[in-house]
């Protein structure tokens, strides 16, 4: 892996170079929890009809959602180009989560305008995306 291995203190060098686990973990944790979640209860069609989507793109979104949290994951162990493509996944998925759910409301909390909460959230996990997309395996 390309990753920075160095720090000024040499004592936090081997947490330095395994940092970016952290960060891959969370955000892979959160695609793919959330893409196999759409599988369950009323499926993916419960999912397309809440959002209006037609169910072929509800069905896109979740495989989108599995693989680019497998691919962010795998990247760090066999390409940086596989951590960028599994990155650039995550960004229309959040897009599209931001447009379509959360904008106009900040924080996390539900509201009755925002029953599933706010775009906080998912700003961040699209930042980290971004940050992924651009660093590679060098983050």
């Amino acid at each position: 892996m390309a990753a920075h291995t160095e720090t000024p203190d040499a004592t936090l060098g081997l947490p330095y170079r395994h940092a970016h686990w952290a960060l891959r973990f969370a955000l892979a944790s959160v695609f793919i929890y959330h893409g196999i979640d759409k599988f369950l209860g009323g499926g993916v069609a419960e999912f397309s009809a809440a959002m209006g989507l037609p169910w072929i793109l509800g069905l896109l979104v979740a495989l989108t959602e599995i693989a680019a949290g497998v691919l962010i994951v795998a990247g760090a162990l066999i390409n940086p180009w596989i951590t960028r493509l599994g990155a650039l996944l995550m960004v229309p998925v959040m897009i599209g989560a931001i447009v379509m759910e959360h904008w106009g409301q900040w924080h996390f909390m539900a509201t009755p305008s925002h029953p599933l909460g706010g775009m906080q959230f998912q700003v961040t996990l699209l930042m980290i995306a971004l940050y992924f997309f651009i660093r590679g395996n060098n983050a």
